[in-house]
């Protein structure tokens, strides 16, 4: 069997373009890419950064072996020689500029920006956009997720639903930076040390002669994860066999610590179920038993539900997770912002009849803006690379398409979001782990508006234009037009 080439994971037209780009000696001319979205998923009013650690690895290990080379030569006779022996010594020897894994991040703004030869940064394009995309949808569908359980613990149960078993790896990981407490993926352990969680299935129930040996049976391999599952046959008697096993554990004193026993309901009515259930064992004396509930859920339903006062303090959420439901995908593109010809920089921008596809030129960053009071972000502001905003002096913001809609901030203080990955081709960022991108996320939703975050109809985060960035968006696009 095959394994993976990761470098060879692009689109052709990306080799067909740098192989014009090498014919016609443009490859050592310099560019400047941005990764940025068009608008956030789930019509929500925020998006969740992921996805970085892969393209660090994809960057740090792009090789061509002989066989590449011999393969790409045999199918496609239009590349040229030249071209082919360029691959072979291919390194990626640009800059990176990036947000960080679990930044709140919102459309038009440059999440990531690669600085390199134009051949190089051309190549990269297809790769770092699809982990990207990936990455970062799944991050903000467990984001919406967990903040629609309300300090409930969040598992992450999707990949026999995942688009594969590598869409489910890098999808618990997602999850987990966007706040899931666990996954049930054990292949995650060997990547991120995160250990794997989970209950039992239906055919474990229906192997044996009785539920309540089943369940008997479980506990005594499992005493300190005994989440019984009961809705195999009847849900509530399911509860009361459930209980007798607690209630035998406990006079024997095996019975573990809260969190480390209950139950999981996985269809029917779980507000109800759930009801009767912690109403069953609180009157057995088994407060601390937890009720876990699965069954399709998602941000909508684990609201409805807490809506209902269901009795749920821990949510296994999988096929709507995994997939991203309903956002079949996150859109995230890469666009040309700056190329250098002759030892000149020269912006460039892409125009279109849609507004929110025209492009902003030239080399950028992102400050945001927080409130020195109440420590509220106030604004984002995507400004060209030499800008600085001074805290001292008051500073108008203005809607980039509409722009009588004006603000004058005082009393704040700025925030530069990206931080320098790669700087000449050499890593110079240390990568923090996916627990402290899941900690950045929880302490960025602080700096927030609830306005903002609020699953269904949110308010729209202000990310406006610095006036020389949109003075030379104007300028360009009248040069354009002329």
């Amino acid at each position: 069997m095959n394994k993976r080439k990761l470098h060879l994971a692009t689109d052709f037209y990306q080799m067909s373009m740098s192989n014009v780009y090498f014919c016609e000696g443009m490859h050592k001319d310099e560019a400047i890419f941005d990764v940025f979205i068009r608008t956030n998923p789930f019509r929500g009013g925020y998006t969740v950064f992921a996805g970085l650690e892969q393209v660090i690895e994809y960057l740090q290990n792009i090789r061509f072996e002989k066989e590449d080379i011999d393969m790409l030569k045999k199918h496609h006779p239009e590349l040229s020689d030249g071209y082919l022996d360029y691959l072979l010594n291919f390194r990626f020897t640009g800059s990176i500029e990036s947000m960080e894994e679990g930044s709140i991040v919102f459309p038009q703004e440059p999440l990531l920006r690669v600085r390199a030869p134009l051949i190089e940064a051309q190549f990269v394009e297809t790769t770092i956009l699809s982990i990207i995309n990936h990455q970062t949808l799944i991050a903000t569908k467990a984001s919406r997720v967990v903040d629609a359980a309300e300090g409930d613990k969040v598992m992450e149960f999707g990949l026999r639903r995942a688009h594969g078993t590598e869409a489910g790896l890098y999808g618990a990981r997602a999850a987990v930076i966007g706040g899931c407490i666990g996954t049930s993926n054990v292949e995650v352990e060997s990547f991120w040390q995160l250990p794997a969680k989970g209950t039992m299935a239906h055919s474990f129930i229906m192997s044996f002669e009785s539920e309540l040996e089943a369940f008997r049976t479980f506990a005594k391999h499992n005493p300190n994860n005994m989440i019984l599952l009961v809705d195999t046959y009847d849900t509530l008697e399911g509860v009361q066999n459930a209980i007798t096993v607690f209630k035998e554990f406990e006079r024997e004193g095996k019975l573990g610590p809260k969190g480390t026993y209950g139950i999981r309901l996985d269809s029917g009515d779980l507000a109800y179920l759930s009801k009767e259930a912690r109403r069953m064992m609180d009157e057995a004396g088994l407060e601390g038993a937890s009720i876990v509930a699965s069954n399709d859920l998602d941000e909508h339903l684990i609201r409805d539900l807490k809506l209902q006062e269901a009795k749920i303090n821990t949510w296994g959420v999988g096929t709507k997770l995994i997939t991203a439901y309903d956002n079949a995908a996150l859109g995230g593109v890469y666009k040309l912002a700056q190329i250098t010809k002759n030892g000149m920089e020269i912006p460039v921008i892409k125009i279109s009849d849609a507004p929110e596809k025209v492009t902003n030129p030239g080399a950028k960053k992102v400050y945001r803006i927080y409130d020195k009071g109440n420590k509220k972000a106030l604004a984002d502001i995507i400004a060209l690379e030499d800008e600085q905003i001074d805290e001292s002096k008051p500073y108008t913001i203005f809607h980039p398409l509409y722009t009588w809609k004006k603000r004058t901030l005082e009393n704040f203080c700025v925030k530069e979001m990206h931080k320098t990955i790669f700087k000449n081709g050499k890593l110079v960022y240390d990568l923090p782990d996916i627990f402290a991108a899941k900690q950045r996320l929880i302490e960025e939703k602080e700096t927030f508006w609830p306005a903002v975050l609020r699953l269904n109809n949110p308010y729209e985060y202000h990310v406006d234009l610095s006036q020389k960035l949109w003075d030379l968006r104007k300028e360009l696009m009248e040069q354009e037009h002329n």
